[in-house]
Protein backbone atom coordinates (compact mmCIF):
# COMPACT_ATOMS: atom_id res chain seq x y z
CA UNK A 1 0.00 0.00 0.00
CA UNK A 2 1.36 3.24 -0.89
CA UNK A 3 2.45 5.28 2.37
CA UNK A 4 3.66 2.21 4.27
CA UNK A 5 6.76 2.56 3.48
CA UNK A 6 6.94 6.97 3.96
CA UNK A 7 6.81 9.58 6.89
CA UNK A 8 6.09 12.98 6.24
CA UNK A 9 5.24 15.57 8.05
CA UNK A 10 4.15 19.33 7.07
CA UNK A 11 3.98 22.98 8.47
CA UNK A 12 3.22 26.25 7.30
CA UNK A 13 5.78 28.47 7.62
CA UNK A 14 5.28 32.03 7.69
CA UNK A 15 8.45 32.64 4.92
CA UNK A 16 8.52 32.75 1.51
CA UNK A 17 9.98 29.21 -0.38
CA UNK A 18 13.29 30.63 -1.10
CA UNK A 19 14.14 31.45 2.45
CA UNK A 20 13.19 27.81 3.08
CA UNK A 21 15.22 26.45 0.02
CA UNK A 22 18.48 28.65 1.46
CA UNK A 23 18.24 26.95 4.53
CA UNK A 24 17.69 23.05 3.87
CA UNK A 25 20.42 23.34 0.87
CA UNK A 26 23.17 24.16 3.27
CA UNK A 27 24.71 20.96 4.56
CA UNK A 28 25.76 23.04 7.97
CA UNK A 29 22.06 23.88 8.58
CA UNK A 30 21.01 20.43 8.17
CA UNK A 31 23.24 20.15 11.45
CA UNK A 32 20.94 22.61 13.35
CA UNK A 33 18.06 21.35 11.71
CA UNK A 34 18.13 17.26 12.80
CA UNK A 35 15.68 16.05 15.46
CA UNK A 36 17.41 12.92 16.06
CA UNK A 37 20.48 14.41 17.83
CA UNK A 38 23.02 11.98 15.64
CA UNK A 39 24.64 14.74 13.29
CA UNK A 40 27.73 15.97 14.73
CA UNK A 41 29.01 18.19 11.65
CA UNK A 42 29.28 18.48 8.23
CA UNK A 43 33.04 19.26 7.44
CA UNK A 44 34.18 20.75 4.28
CA UNK A 45 30.16 21.37 3.07
CA UNK A 46 29.02 23.49 0.81
CA UNK A 47 25.60 24.87 -0.70
CA UNK A 48 23.69 22.01 -2.87
CA UNK A 49 22.99 23.28 -6.36
CA UNK A 50 22.73 20.15 -8.60
CA UNK A 51 21.76 16.49 -8.67
CA UNK A 52 25.20 14.48 -7.53
CA UNK A 53 25.56 16.92 -4.98
CA UNK A 54 27.29 15.65 -1.89
CA UNK A 55 27.79 16.10 1.94
CA UNK A 56 29.18 13.94 4.47
CA UNK A 57 27.56 13.74 7.95
CA UNK A 58 29.42 12.80 10.78
CA UNK A 59 27.26 10.26 12.58
CA UNK A 60 26.53 9.46 16.18
CA UNK A 61 23.58 6.73 17.23
CA UNK A 62 24.04 6.72 20.86
CA UNK A 63 21.38 9.40 20.84
CA UNK A 64 18.66 7.59 19.58
CA UNK A 65 19.88 4.75 22.16
CA UNK A 66 19.00 1.92 19.22
CA UNK A 67 21.84 0.97 17.55
CA UNK A 68 25.71 1.26 19.65
CA UNK A 69 27.45 1.61 16.78
CA UNK A 70 29.85 4.90 17.74
CA UNK A 71 30.60 7.42 15.34
CA UNK A 72 30.83 6.59 11.69
CA UNK A 73 30.19 9.09 8.49
CA UNK A 74 27.22 8.81 6.07
CA UNK A 75 27.59 9.78 2.41
CA UNK A 76 24.40 11.91 1.73
CA UNK A 77 23.76 12.37 -2.44
CA UNK A 78 21.18 14.65 -4.01
CA UNK A 79 18.88 12.90 -5.95
CA UNK A 80 16.14 15.59 -7.00
CA UNK A 81 16.76 19.48 -7.22
CA UNK A 82 14.50 21.68 -7.84
CA UNK A 83 15.00 25.55 -6.67
CA UNK A 84 12.66 26.84 -4.29
CA UNK A 85 10.75 23.73 -3.83
CA UNK A 86 12.39 20.54 -3.74
CA UNK A 87 15.83 19.03 -1.88
CA UNK A 88 15.91 15.19 -1.72
CA UNK A 89 18.89 13.14 -1.19
CA UNK A 90 19.79 9.28 -0.59
CA UNK A 91 21.52 8.24 2.51
CA UNK A 92 24.16 5.70 2.92
CA UNK A 93 27.63 5.26 4.20
CA UNK A 94 30.96 6.34 3.33
CA UNK A 95 31.86 2.75 3.42
CA UNK A 96 28.80 1.17 1.93
CA UNK A 97 27.16 3.39 -0.71
CA UNK A 98 23.52 4.22 -0.37
CA UNK A 99 20.86 2.40 1.54
CA UNK A 100 17.84 3.10 -0.90
CA UNK A 101 16.11 5.11 1.35
CA UNK A 102 16.04 8.85 0.63
CA UNK A 103 15.27 12.15 2.55
CA UNK A 104 13.82 15.66 1.38
CA UNK A 105 12.01 19.01 1.91
CA UNK A 106 9.06 19.81 -0.08
CA UNK A 107 8.26 23.58 -0.53
CA UNK A 108 5.25 24.58 -1.49
CA UNK A 109 4.03 28.47 -1.92
CA UNK A 110 0.36 28.62 -0.49
CA UNK A 111 0.24 32.56 -0.14
CA UNK A 112 2.06 35.68 0.26
CA UNK A 113 4.56 34.95 2.46
CA UNK A 114 3.38 31.53 3.52
CA UNK A 115 5.46 28.05 2.65
CA UNK A 116 3.88 24.23 3.21
CA UNK A 117 7.10 22.47 4.16
CA UNK A 118 7.50 18.59 3.87
CA UNK A 119 9.94 16.71 5.35
CA UNK A 120 10.14 13.33 4.31
CA UNK A 121 11.26 10.02 4.43
CA UNK A 122 10.81 7.01 2.10
CA UNK A 123 12.22 4.07 1.51
CA UNK A 124 10.22 1.89 -0.48
CA UNK A 125 13.37 1.90 -2.86
CA UNK A 126 15.09 -0.16 -0.18
CA UNK A 127 15.26 -3.89 -1.03
CA UNK A 128 12.70 -6.39 0.65
CA UNK A 129 15.35 -8.47 2.05
CA UNK A 130 16.46 -5.72 3.93
CA UNK A 131 13.57 -3.41 4.28
CA UNK A 132 12.42 -6.33 7.42
CA UNK A 133 15.47 -5.02 8.94
CA UNK A 134 15.52 -1.52 8.31
CA UNK A 135 15.32 1.52 10.96
CA UNK A 136 11.86 3.12 10.73
CA UNK A 137 12.59 6.76 11.08
CA UNK A 138 10.61 7.95 13.82
CA UNK A 139 7.35 10.84 12.69
CA UNK A 140 8.47 12.57 16.17
CA UNK A 141 12.26 12.90 15.26
CA UNK A 142 11.14 14.17 11.91
CA UNK A 143 8.61 16.46 13.32
CA UNK A 144 11.20 17.98 15.55
CA UNK A 145 13.27 18.72 12.46
CA UNK A 146 10.20 20.64 10.93
CA UNK A 147 9.77 22.32 14.31
CA UNK A 148 13.23 23.38 14.58
CA UNK A 149 13.27 24.53 10.67
CA UNK A 150 10.57 26.82 11.71
CA UNK A 151 12.39 28.20 14.77
CA UNK A 152 15.59 28.70 12.18
CA UNK A 153 13.51 30.45 9.65
CA UNK A 154 11.98 32.60 12.01
CA UNK A 155 15.56 33.37 13.35
CA UNK A 156 16.78 35.02 9.62
CA UNK A 157 20.08 34.40 8.04
CA UNK A 158 22.98 34.58 9.80
CA UNK A 159 25.82 37.50 9.17
CA UNK A 160 27.66 35.46 7.37
CA UNK A 161 24.92 34.16 5.09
Amino acid sequence: MPGDNRIAISRIVNAPPSEIFRVVTDPNMQVEIDGSGMLEAAPGSRRLEAVGDTFEMDMDREPLGDVPMGKYKVLNTVTRIVPDSLLEWNVGSVERGPYGHVYGWAIAEVGPDATEVTNYCDWSEVPENVREHFPIVPAAMMEKSVEKLVDLVARGPKPQD
